[in-house]
This record gives structure tokens, sequence and C-alpha cells, in this order.
């Protein structure tokens, strides 16, 4: 009896077209963009509290506040520092432990889909929804209040790379400080009170040195009082550096604090991030 060897049949992945590192990111980041579209809630604190918190402070606060500076021209500079901050240490730190808990992450460590992409989704998620907040509320204090924008190229650069340090900064600590919350309902408990703080002291919704001087050292030591001086740097005139606590405004610290807040946070996204809950072990 002959027996005849059939070939081995071919994997199934044979002849399809193999999907790179970059493309899966990007499918990743447009599945994190839409997910967090198809929160409401989500949609609307993060991209709405900045501007009605505009609206409601330069509506009562019309005046200047020295050096011929108008209060709605300071009071952008936390906004956008502020939002950037929402998007991604706050967003990140409460929509974390709902996936933890909802089992997600888990379902995910167990797909062939590197690990890295889920977190590069997030990213671009973070870096999308903070570009478009931050376009938006330029553009409704532009048509409503008169902002001035930046007017030289130097600024625009110090703009970006505030931004992307600042982003960088607080997208680690919110991946990092999501290990903190036992459940999904304790995220908002453990994220939200930190960022609210961090908010006032910090010169967001006051002049940062019409605070008392222990609030002024303390916010010294978080990223969020180092974004909003630096965004002063680019939508404040020269002059005002004078009046900032170091009397300038400090860009090489300012670069120096939030590059070590993007290490500090690495570092502890490394060394607590969690997939699972402590339940599931």
């Amino acid at each position: 009896m002959t027996t005849t060897t059939r070939p081995a049949t071919p994997p199934a992945t044979t002849g399809r077209r193999r999907v790179g590192p970059g493309t899966l990111a990007l499918r990743q980041g447009r599945l994190e963009i839409t997910q967090f579209l198809r929160s409401r809630e989500s949609v609307v604190f993060t991209m709405g509290f900045p501007i009605i918190m505009i609206l409601i402070f330069a509506s009562i606060f019309d005046g200047t506040i020295g050096g011929g500076v108008k209060f709605t021209q300071y009071f952008i500079t936390g906004m956008i520092a502020t939002g950037l901050m929402t998007v991604s240490f706050q967003n990140l730190g409460i929509w974390i432990p709902i996936e933890r808990d909802r089992g997600v992450l888990k379902r995910y460590r167990g797909t062939p889909m590197p690990k890295w992409v889920w977190f590069a989704g997030k990213v671009i998620m973070v870096v999308a929804i903070g570009i478009a907040e931050t376009a938006l509320l330029l553009a409704v204090a532009v048509a409503l209040f008169d902002l001035d924008l930046p007017a030289t190229a130097a600024k625009w650069i110090t703009f970006g790379w505030v931004a992307v340090l600042g982003v960088t900064a607080c997208t680690l600590c919110g991946i990092a400080i999501s290990s903190l919350a036992r459940t999904a309902r304790s995220g908002s408990a453990v994220v939200t009170p930190v960022s609210l703080v961090l908010q006032f002291i910090s010169g967001v919704f006051f002049v940062f040195t019409d605070l008392p001087t222990w609030m002024q050292q303390v916010a010294a030591f978080f990223p969020l009082k180092w974004m909003c001086q630096g965004l002063r740097a680019v939508f404040l005139p020269e002059s005002f550096g004078a009046q900032e606590p170091g009397g300038s405004f400090e860009l090489g610290r300012v670069a120096l604090v939030l590059a070590l807040w993007c290490l500090i946070g690495l570092a502890l996204c490394l060394t607590t991030f969690r997939w699972t809950t402590k339940r599931d072990g």
C-alpha cells in the first residue's frame, strides 16, 4: 500500500499582509479615541471643563493683573495646562482602573498583540484629544476675549516643547497612579482630589505669586506648576517674567523639572503598573 504524503496545510496567516507595529499602534489609537468619544461624561468633563472655566473667570475678571496684562491672557496659560493634565493624568488615572476591573487589560495581556501597542494607543488618544482641546480653547479665547496669540516662531516652539514634556509627564504619572485604585469606582476618588489640589496651588485659577509662599513651594514639586510657568513665557510679555518667583520665566528649569518628572513617571509605571486586579492575582 502506497502512502501519499500530503503537503502541510499552510498557516492561516499565509498570504495575508502582515500588519506592522506602527499600523497596530495607529489602529489601537483610533480605537482609544473612539471609545473616549463614546463616553459623553469624559468628553464633557475633559474638553468642556477648561472652556467653561475660562468663560466664567474671564467674564468675571475682565481687568488687568499688572504691567498691562489682561487677566484672560494670564488665565489661558493655566487653562491650557490643566486641560492637558486632565486629558492625560486625570483621564488615564480614572479609566485604566475601570478597564482593569472589567478584565479588559487581562484579555489584552492574553493576546499576541505586543503590550507596548496598548500603551501607544493611550498616548495617541491623549495627544489627539489634547491637541483638539487646546485648539478649541484658543479659538474660544481669541473669539470672545481678544486673546493675543504668540507672535514669534520662538514662542510657538516653546509652546510645543512645554506641551510635549508636560503631556508626557502627566501621561506617565496617570498610568502610574491608576494602580492605586483598588476598584473601578475608586479611580475617581483617588485621582480627582489630587488633580484639583494641584490646580489650586499651581497658578491655574489665581495669579501664582498671590498664593501663600508655602503653597508656591509645594506646587514647585509637581509638573503642573512648571507647565503653567512655561506657558506664561509663551503668552505673556518678557517683562512679566520679573514678577515670577525666580525673577524670570526660568525656561531651563521648566525643561529640567518636566524632563525629570518624565523619568519619575516612567520608573513608577515600570514598577507599579498592574494588568489585573489584586483579586485576580
